[in-house]
């Protein structure tokens, strides 16, 4: 079977002709993840098309040079989960020509409101009620004090501002993780691997979450430790599990949104920047009445591991 790529083949034109050198297309090709007789074999294909000369050198894996700023080959995604990473910064569902409804692999979601600043999408029938039933009752026997990040020393603590309780689910986990996951993935285009686990939060009665940003400040003491595991946070995705009577519902005080905690829906939140200005600043207003269970997940630069 042929190891060329139309893909890359077409990427690595495109590149070419731009005045990219060779060297730096192979390193970002390795980079990617695109096996090495892959990138040799197509690299062969785009270079005496283009009649470009010397001869393409061996790949190397080891010493990759510092990225430059040419056009970027995103990485290759496994066939098993049909993503194609985009060329947006940031997680960003397909709302071209104002879709009623996006359909993934396994469910049919629909879009209920959508704000460009911040960059918010509220979603329902994101998750089934089984689903949901589901995720709660295997939380339930790991679910501890919520904690915050201390800024200072990267170390997570119990704060006052977080009073739910919560637990984490490593990526990939169970089938159930793995299902969502990879309907995330397909909704808002990124890669599953960019992604940390399912953290599922129980708010009783009184419980909330002051306002606050998701991503780490990386001017902060403790962010350097953080950020060297898939860089920062650039998105965020908050999946109501079960909806109290009343409150807690998620708001975003900079603009005057409150988003209602409907068991089942979710709203999408991405800040290209790790800065106020991406008027990301969120919160979990009291439940005042009942129990809100939700999921969170949050959606990182590059592959958290």
């Amino acid at each position: 079977m042929s190891k060329i790529n139309s893909e890359l083949i077409k990427w690595m034109r495109d590149n070419l002709a731009n005045g990219v050198t060779v060297d730096q297309l192979l390193t970002d090709a390795v980079q990617a993840g695109w096996a090495d007789d892959v990138i040799a074999a197509s690299m062969q294909v785009a270079v005496v098309v283009l009649k470009i000369s010397p001869p393409v050198k061996s790949v190397q894996l080891a010493g990759a040079q510092k990225l430059s700023k040419h056009h970027k080959l995103h990485p290759k995604i496994s066939q098993s989960q049909q993503i194609k990473q985009d060329q947006n910064r940031v997680p960003e569902p397909n709302l071209e020509n104002s879709p009623t409804y996006i359909d993934t692999f396994d469910r049919r979601i629909y879009i209920g409101a959508v704000m460009a600043l911040p960059r918010v999408v509220v979603f329902s029938n994101l998750l089934s009620e089984q689903e949901c039933d589901d995720l709660i009752a295997l939380s339930q026997p790991k679910l501890t004090r919520s904690t915050t990040v201390n800024s200072a020393t990267g170390a997570f603590e119990v704060h006052g501002a977080r009073t739910s309780d919560g637990t984490y689910f490593m990526l990939g986990e169970n089938p159930l993780c793995q299902r969502i996951e990879r309907r995330i993935a397909e909704l808002v285009r990124w890669p599953i691997e960019n992604g940390e686990g399912l953290q599922i939060l129980r708010y009783s009665n009184g419980a909330n979450y002051t306002p606050h940003y998701d991503y780490f400040d990386p001017t902060a003491p403790g962010s350097a430790t953080i950020l060297k595991t898939g860089g920062n946070r650039v998105a965020t995705i908050v999946m109501y599990l079960q909806s109290p009577e009343k409150g807690g519902a998620t708001t975003f005080p900079d603009v005057g949104l409150e988003v209602a905690p409907v068991k089942g829906s979710a709203v999408f939140f991405s800040y290209a920047q790790p800065h106020p200005d991406s008027k990301s600043l969120h919160g979990g207003a009291p439940v005042t009445e009942g129990e809100k269970y939700v999921a969170t997940k949050w959606l990182r630069e590059r592959a958290y591991r």
